[in-house]
């Protein structure tokens, strides 16, 4: 277990019923397991090695935890399960997963690798709220967790684009990261460094906010 899936289980209720989806390793969902830390547990991914890999790690560990080999939610058939959590995928492999959402689904927890963005917008456009962000480093790599529930509240295109995490040292990341690269564009990429300098106005915005 590493921070960002010590993150992700944070997220997590007792009375979730969830779905480890792209599960990899299966490490999340037998810590979940292990520790009681919500009803039910299932593991999930579109790779049968990957799979594999997993069920051989839910046998180590001597806990009970149903596994499918499946696209996004394609051959899941427990229509029990209530959470899904998807990490260490990228947007448009999420966008492509949730194509069609279960009505039985009530919450996400999704840790993107990119375009983060785009996510917020899609889940709401799919009518999930993102009701808690988490912004955490590892090995010098920030990774964002997004808690998102079903539910018809919006947020502005300002949040959508710069998130609700209270991690400070993130923006500061995102300050130094933009100044850098403005560095690099020539002086008569006009509209780039405009764009550029407007995210760096709103992003101090942000950090003045927060602090």
């Amino acid at each position: 277990m590493n921070n960002k899936l010590l993150a992700i289980a944070q997220f997590i209720d007792k009375q979730d019923k969830v779905l480890d989806m792209a599960c990899d390793h299966a490490y999340l969902a037998i810590y979940l397991k292990k520790n009681h830390l919500c009803t039910n547990v299932y593991a999930s991914d579109i790779s049968e090695s990957a799979l594999n890999n997993a069920r051989n790690n839910i046998k180590k560990a001597q806990v009970v935890i149903k596994t499918y080999l499946s696209d996004g939610f394609e051959n899941i058939t427990d229509a029990d399960i209530n959470t899904v959590i998807i990490s260490g995928v990228g947007t448009k492999t999420i966008e492509s997963i949730l194509t069609t959402i279960p009505p039985n689904i009530t919450k996400f927890i999704i840790s993107s690798n990119n375009h983060l963005p785009q996510l917020r917008t899609l889940m709401q456009e799919k009518g999930f709220y993102n009701i808690e962000e988490k912004t955490i480093c590892e090995h010098d790599k920030y990774y964002s967790i997004i808690k998102f529930t079903k539910t018809n509240k919006k947020d502005s295109p300002f949040i959508l684009k710069y998130g609700k995490t209270t991690n400070l040292d993130y923006y500061n990341y995102l300050i130094t990261k933009n100044k850098s690269l403005l560095k690099t564009i020539p002086i008569t990429k006009i509209k780039t460094r405009f764009k550029l300098k407007k995210e760096l106005k709103d992003i101090k915005k942000i950090l003045k906010e927060r602090k």
